[in-house]
């Protein structure tokens, strides 16, 4: 697993203050960008929350997910949750050190009371002492928030700085593309009422037992979710579902429990799955990987884009209007963000001149380097720019190093709908495509069935197919051709 350090520097820790009149909560924020470029400490918004307790407990379970590990538990984990100013509402996300658990406090339009919400994306400190200090919130006596540093600081040039060394394991930056792939197949599945919600969690384990368990599945029935032994139609997965523990902070503030999953496969595979606390003005999602040992990193939905042109790909594909795409398309659409709360597709047509179908798949590229998420519960992306190298999540990735290495070495051979795949090592791998949907004879899509992403010979044959011919010196990093088979590798869930 490759980590590395990242200073996050902020004026001074987040403090929960007692002024007159109330509580002033300060949440610092570090370097980020911004619609004016990049800003070392922008400011989003000051104001007074509408509902300070259950603002309270949702920064907190936000801040339990980003310090957790639920896979390994007895190695610990601590980052910066990541913030985003959206004009109308302030995001607060983060992922478990595991990468398997993906956390989301939307404090919507009617959670906030005070200045107009900025534009922009950086990390923002959640401290110790600022946990004990929200989690002593017991009253309803007014709150104001203030997310960036004061003005006072702004004019201040040489003032104290709180730096931070923090692990960044590239799983958890690839963790946030690939969720919002997994994220965008969703549907509302269930809706329970919040009784029925707060006796469903409280039921469910805390810890998890040792080894690799059966996943769980529940099913909607009526307003209550029954436990099958099976994925029956309409049932959601629930893998690890001691992952939800974050979810208690507020449980006695939701107002209802939404459930949100894919269609179930006829293999009955485990599925990821969100699961959505509604609360006064706001609302907290957790995101759950389809297997508790591994995590989002793993699912391999991006790669698909990655090495079709994708951030940072560097190959093209013409279009059908003698254009050049999807490189263009995803530059074009990116320079028409502006931190939307919801993107607009048919707007974004209109805009870039380009068919709907097209700006579509942009959005996906572009979520790829965690440019854009998606809310499930609008059931559409939002523009955010994460204050680290997306291009690591691309230059990270095992399969899609290895598909380089196959193409630049020359071992792809198309034969109509079939593709041959000649390894160093002597080894041949038969991929075939079958209206778009390829397989291949090797282990991984043997073990798998396409349900981690698209194996290494499979990417290599889509990235010839769609022009991407050998170049001397493309293998990247020293990637292996053959040999040591990288596909059938497992390292903490990171392929």
């Amino acid at each position: 697993m490759t980590r590395s350090l990242q200073a996050v520097a902020y004026r001074r820790p987040s403090v929960l203050e007692t002024a007159a009149g109330g509580q002033r909560l300060g949440l610092e924020t570090s370097r980020g960008a911004t619609p004016s470029g990049v800003a070392d400490h922008p400011r989003f918004f000051s104001g007074f929350l509408t509902s300070p307790q259950v603002a309270a407990a949702g920064l907190l379970a936000v801040a339990d997910v980003a310090a957790a590990r639920y896979y390994q538990p007895q190695l610990r984990a601590s980052l910066d949750p990541v913030v985003t100013g959206n004009g109308d509402r302030l995001r607060f996300e983060s992922f478990s050190g595991c990468g398997g658990v993906y956390a989301r406090l939307d404090v919507l339009a009617g959670g906030l009371d005070g200045d107009e919400v900025g534009r922009g994306t950086t990390n923002v400190d959640v401290n110790n002492p600022l946990r004990e200090a929200l989690s002593r919130i017991g009253s309803d006596d007014p709150l104001h928030l203030r997310v960036g540093p004061e003005e006072m600081a702004v004019t201040t040039l040489d003032g104290p700085v709180v730096e931070k060394k923090v692990p960044l394991p590239d799983r958890w930056l690839r963790g946030f593309a690939e969720a919002q792939v997994v994220a965008a197949g969703f549907d509302l599945r269930a809706e329970l009422p919040a009784a029925e919600a707060v006796r469903f969690l409280r039921s469910l384990p805390r810890s998890g037992g040792r080894g690799a368990a059966a996943p769980r599945w529940v099913v909607p029935a009526g307003r209550v979710l029954r436990p099958t032994t099976r994925p029956v139609p309409g049932a959601v997965c629930l893998p690890g579902p001691e992952r939800l523990i974050a979810l208690q902070r507020v449980l006695r503030h939701a107002t209802a429990l939404r459930v949100y999953g894919p269609s179930v496969g006829a293999d009955g595979a485990a599925a990821a799955g969100a699961w959505e606390a509604v609360l006064p003005g706001m609302r907290l999602t957790l995101t759950l990987s389809p297997d508790a040992s591994r995590g989002f990193s793993g699912e391999g939905g991006v790669l698909e884009a990655l090495a079709t042109g994708g951030h940072g790909a560097g190959e093209e594909e013409s279009a059908d209007d003698g254009s050049t795409a999807p490189a263009d398309d995803t530059e074009l659409v990116s320079m028409l963000l502006a931190w939307e709360p919801r993107i607009d597709v048919a707007d974004l047509a209109l805009s870039s001149g380009l068919p709907p179908e097209r700006v579509r798949a942009a959005l996906v590229r572009l979520g790829t380097s965690g440019r854009v998420g998606y809310d499930t519960a609008e059931a559409a992306y939002f523009h955010r720019e994460l204050p680290y190298d997306a291009e690591r999540v691309e230059r990270h990735n095992p399969r899609l190093r290895s598909a380089r290495a196959l193409v630049a070495a020359g071992a792809v051979r198309l034969d109509g709908a079939l593709g041959t795949v000649t390894a160093e090592d002597g080894h041949v791998h038969r991929v075939r495509d079958d209206a778009g949907v390829l397989s291949c004879s090797c282990l991984w899509w043997a073990r798998y069935r396409g349900g981690r992403g698209p194996c290494k010979h499979a990417l290599a044959v889509r990235m010839v197919r769609r022009g991407a011919a050998p170049q001397a010196g493309r293998a990247e990093h020293g990637a292996p051709v053959g040999g040591a088979d990288l596909n059938t590798a497992r390292i903490d869930g990171d392929l």
